[in-house]
């Protein structure tokens, strides 16, 4: 039988040069070298207050190097980073076989605050100099991710007020049936179990009692409306996802279309993309040429937005939601959608009863009446309302006719929750050209199709590269400065990796 030498996958002493494990064009060479040779860390010295007494403090520059290593490898969790120390050789090299605790390294992290801002600004010079950033097109777009807190803990002040009666009314009802059954011989075990469920319960209560005195106001959003509060974090938001409701942030960044380097990244509690356009545009402003075009999808377009853009003097392209309709590329997009999916629907889709169109109704423009098909009269809900740039009239239909009407499945869309149907006439265009119109003929034109059809090619693939090689499918952290703080990490590991692949300290 033939013999073979022994080969030991895992020896534990080994004499290694740890600089050597890193080797040239690769991230971890590149990130090496920038963080000892070119980046800036002085302002992290203030941190420390141990010149003279106090135990010696790890250095941030080896701290910032595991973390990025770390993020670019899929690793978030401060205890797997730890144990990557231990154990894997680039995260020895890296750290010069020094083994931070989680708690360390987790306290970096989250204090990194406004400081990660002026190490981004420092690797986009670099970038700048290295030739990668062309500032022909930067192009905006964003991901809603969940963060560190519980969607289950939303709600208005009026919902924390109503839940801490009934908390308060419950443990009073237990404490009442607690004090009857003191009466009878129960079991300790039970009686213990039915205070310890009281103690809860008025914690509970006490809780959400702080968190009132504390946050005397509901939360506004863009157009003044309350918003949604949350008791684990305040700053995050409700989103709709294309997978659900999510309780996080939307991390948006701005990517230059030459070799797809993230010019500026930023995120908000709120899960409006209109909201916004105007603060990623004006963080742009130093980094812009004065013929840099700016392109963003029809979630950030707004007429309000336009105008915005219009009056700082920027060359902007953003979609609207009717864009792809106008497209005669794609006109007959419509019959291959209403395809029944051979692999998937073999019943085909039941047909839904045709509801009741405009013309349905009895409207005399003379008069200012309006009376729906069963003969109830509609009172005037605004007779010069503008409609996707039309002039228009509203009329609503009163609760006591709609809510008792014979016909609300056939007038209703959803005649389970809507209360009254409201129905629009439109009387023509409005008076001059808006923002928007404009837009649309920019944006239909070959030259605006053109332009526009690069802004996918130019920011999705940098949304790829770090929610799916980077496994960034959550924040990790809470309270909007911290997950800053975290988005900004990432999308430094993204402009890093660019340097490296582009030959960057070889």
């Amino acid at each position: 039988m033939a013999r073979y030498k022994h080969i030991d996958t895992s020896p534990r002493f080994i004499a290694i040069d740890l600089q050597k494990q890193l080797l040239p064009g690769t991230f971890e060479h590149a990130l090496n070298h920038l963080v000892d040779h070119v980046l800036d860390l002085t302002r992290f010295d203030t941190r420390y207050n141990n010149d003279l007494t106090g135990a010696s403090a790890y250095p941030p520059a080896m701290l910032l190097k595991i973390v990025l290593f770390a993020y670019s490898q899929g690793i978030v969790r401060s205890r797997d980073i730890e144990r990557a120390c231990r154990d894997h050789v680039t995260f020895i090299a890296l750290s010069g076989d020094t083994q931070p605790h989680f708690t360390t390294i987790a306290a970096f992290v989250s204090s990194l605050g406004n400081d990660i801002a002026s190490l981004f600004t420092q690797i986009l010079y670099i970038c700048d100099k290295q030739g990668l950033i062309g500032r022909e097109m930067f192009a905006i777009d964003g991901v809603k991710l969940p963060s560190n807190a519980s969607k289950g803990k939303s709600g208005t002040r009026a919902n924390f007020q109503h839940q801490a009666k009934k908390l308060e009314a419950a443990a009073r009802t237990m404490l009442q049936r607690h004090r009857e059954a003191d009466q009878n011989d129960l079991e300790p075990d039970l009686q213990a179990k039915e205070q310890q469920r009281i103690t809860s319960l008025e914690k509970e209560a006490a809780k959400l009692h702080q968190w009132l005195l504390k946050h005397p106001e509901d939360r506004k959003g863009s157009k003044g409306k309350p918003r949604q509060s949350n008791l684990t974090d305040n700053e995050s938001a409700k989103m709709a996802t294309s997978k659900g409701v999510i309780q996080g942030y939307t991390g948006v960044a701005a990517v230059d279309a030459k070799h797809q380097i993230i010019v500026e990244a930023q995120a908000h509690g709120t899960g409006s993309e209109q909201e916004l356009l105007i603060p990623v545009v004006e963080a742009l402003q130093e980094t812009m040429a004065e013929d840099t075009l700016i392109t963003a999808d029809a979630g950030y377009h707004s007429e309000a937005n336009l105008k915005a853009l219009d009056k700082m003097d920027v060359d902007a392209l953003i979609a609207d939601n009717r864009m792809r309709s106008r497209d005669e590329r794609i006109a007959e997009q419509d019959k291959h959608k209403a395809k029944p999916d051979p692999l998937h629907d073999k019943g085909g889709k039941p047909k839904q009863a045709a509801r009741y169109q405009p013309k349905d109704f009895d409207y005399d423009a003379d008069k200012g009446t309006c009376f729906c098909p069963a003969g109830k009269q509609l009172y005037s809900d605004g007779s010069h309302c503008i409609i996707n740039g039309y002039l228009a009239v509203r009329f609503k239909g009163a609760l006591r006719d709609c809510g008792t009407c014979p016909l609300r499945d056939k007038c209703l869309q959803k005649p389970e929750t809507t209360k009254t149907r409201q129905v629009s006439f439109l009387k023509g265009k409005a008076a001059g050209e808006s923002f928007t119109d404009k837009m649309k003929k920019r944006i239909d034109s070959a030259e605006g199709r053109a332009k526009y059809g690069r802004r996918f090619a130019t920011v999705e693939p940098v949304f790829g590269n770090i929610r799916y090689n980077k496994r960034l499918d959550r924040f990790t952290l809470r309270g909007r400065t911290k997950v800053d703080a975290q988005w900004k990490l990432f999308c430094l590991v993204h402009n890093i990796e660019k340097l490296a692949h582009h030959g960057y300290a070889q």
